[in-house]
């Protein structure tokens, strides 16, 4: 994770699902999943977080609008901007309901996770407050961003794309942060 600064709401958000969201909520008090009016503005949520998984940190093409707190816990957010963040797909299926359980993308700081090379997987560090270092390791677990083969496997994805030398540092940097700081640190340590 990476911080990532929430993206303005669109002009037309309170007209095309606020307003009307409220009133599906009004209308459907008892319904099992909200009715998607979101959908729409995925695009403006993606370009806010550079189309980066908030989550993941990577480069996601398509991705899909996560509910931070979740339509079961919290169906008054269901139609809320800021409660929407832009996140693969599997990241918001592993996260479900676990809403303020896991680190809210938008209150992370710089520094706080990292990926190791040559495994790619991610840790916190400990610039994470104490507080809140339960939280981050709780995070890394639930969404499965440690270790989880599958990430691995995207993560490597872009690192093999820069050391093949189809992207530059630069490229890496805005589709992969995490992995280029890495890079960068594995530099820093072979000059020094």
């Amino acid at each position: 994770m990476i911080p990532v600064t929430p993206p303005p709401e669109p002009a037309a958000f309170d007209e095309r699902c606020r307003r009307p969201g409220t009133d599906w909520l009004t209308a459907n008090p008892r319904a099992k999943r909200p009715k998607d009016l979101w959908t729409p503005f995925k695009e403006d949520l993606a370009a806010g977080s550079g189309h980066l998984c908030v989550y993941a940190a990577m480069f996601d093409p398509i991705g899909t609008v996560d509910h931070y707190l979740s339509w079961d816990g919290h169906p008054a957010l269901a139609y809320e901007w800021t409660n929407y963040r832009f996140a693969n797909e599997l990241m918001n299926k592993v996260k479900a309901r676990a809403d303020d359980s896991v680190l809210d993308p938008y209150a992370v700081r710089a520094g706080w996770f990292e990926i190791l090379l040559p495994s790619l997987q991610m840790r916190v560090t400990n610039a994470v407050p104490a507080p809140l270092r339960r939280k981050a390791e709780f995070t890394l677990e639930r969404l499965r961003l440690r270790d989880d083969e599958r990430i691995i496997r995207w993560r490597r994805a872009w690192y093999e794309l820069y050391e093949r030398g189809q992207l530059t540092l630069d490229d890496l940097r805005s589709r992969a942060p995490l992995i280029a700081a890495a890079v960068e640190r594995q530099q820093a340590r072979a000059v020094g």
